[in-house]
């Protein structure tokens, strides 16, 4: 297979860039990684090996951590786009905004001046639909990449005016900075779908609550989601189109379901793992009032006035992009993938 060049994919070891590297090598690129520790290259090794690739000759491995420059200029050197997938975490609530806000701006930009530098053609950065459409309440039009989450509105969590601000500051750098470098984002709604080892995205927690028993009554909240393999077939494509530059790219699968379409879902296709799943609903009224007390209930009433007609038209028509999964099948095989790498808790 011919070499197409290579691609810097950083954060090789998690759920969607692993998912990333697999496409790639399968379309005839060279892949170089980052990873945070090298303990993690077996493991990314193990999953792409258990998924067809048979030789690793195209791929290779760098440490290098978003909050500091060490091996960035390395792995930047002669590659022709850069995939910036990981961003900073942080695995305990924040204890104010500024520490979870500005490692994951730093990192970006950090990630920008190194492909600036090394006269990198295009990067493309994994944004996330709390950038744009978390403050957009008006149900009557659809959500585009037109929109732009308000981050100052009360009732936004951390997390999603983290996104908003990282990639209003990666347009900021793009705008003015004398460079040719080329730049366009990928905002994906919450990431679902079949995992290559038990390495998964934070949106497997809104299953793994239904089905574990935390959620008591089902709160009539709608949701988009969108499969792993989309996502990072959405990447590629905005890395190799022209057309692509100066864009963002909302990645969803047609349509919204519902928590309670969900349940009904899980009930239905997957009752053996489905046994916790509950089957009283939470009228809105009930989150209405909890929310003056309850952190949680104020964040679930928050996402019952959201829009959730989210465009995807913007993809397929300016990058031939189709979602290859629908919502329900996309929810079921990141269930099969909970129980395939026992990641479901145990049903007493």
């Amino acid at each position: 297979m011919e070499n197409k060049g290579i691609v810097l994919v950083t954060g090789g070891s998690g759920f969607v860039g692993m998912r990333i590297i697999l496409q790639l090598l399968n379309r005839g690129y060279e892949v170089r990684t980052t990873i945070r520790n090298r303990k993690s290259i077996d493991k990314v090794k193990s999953a792409l090996s258990a998924n067809n690739i048979v030789s690793f000759e195209r791929l290779s491995f760098l440490e290098a951590e978003l909050t500091e420059d060490t091996n960035w200029a390395r792995a930047m050197e002669g590659c022709s786009y850069v995939l910036s997938v990981a961003s900073p975490v942080f695995f305990d609530k924040p204890k104010n905004e500024e520490e979870a806000i500005r490692p994951a701006v730093n990192g970006i930009l950090r990630i920008l001046k190194f492909a600036k530098e090394a006269r990198v053609k295009r990067v493309i950065m994994t944004s996330n639909f709390g950038a744009v459409g978390f403050t957009q309440t008006d149900k009557s039009r659809e959500t585009t990449e037109e929109d732009w989450t308000k981050p100052d509105v009360k009732g936004l969590s951390v997390y999603e005016k983290s996104k908003t601000l990282v990639e209003k500051a990666a347009w900021d750098f793009i705008k003015n900075k004398d460079s040719n470098l080329e730049f366009a984002t990928n905002i994906p709604v919450a990431i679902l779908g079949p995992s290559l080892d038990s390495h998964i995205s934070g949106s497997f927690h809104l299953l793994g609550n239904l089905l574990n028993g935390t959620l008591k009554a089902i709160p009539n909240i709608p949701l988009n989601v969108v499969d792993v393999r989309d996502v990072a077939d959405l990447h590629i494509r905005a890395m190799e189109n022209p057309n692509a530059n100066g864009q963002r790219f909302i990645a969803s699968a047609d349509g919204q379901i519902s928590f309670p379409e969900i349940a009904e879902l899980l009930r239905s296709q997957r009752p053996k793992v489905a046994q916790k799943v509950a089957k009283r609903l939470l009228p809105n009224w009930v989150l209405n009032m909890a929310s003056v007390f309850n952190e949680q209930a104020k964040e679930g009433l928050f996402l019952t006035k959201m829009n959730r007609n989210v465009s995807n038209d913007k993809a397929k028509n300016l990058l031939g992009w189709k979602p290859i999964s629908s919502q329900e099948d996309t929810i079921l095989s990141s269930v099969d993938s909970m129980v395939k790498f026992n990641l479901l808790p145990k049903v007493q």
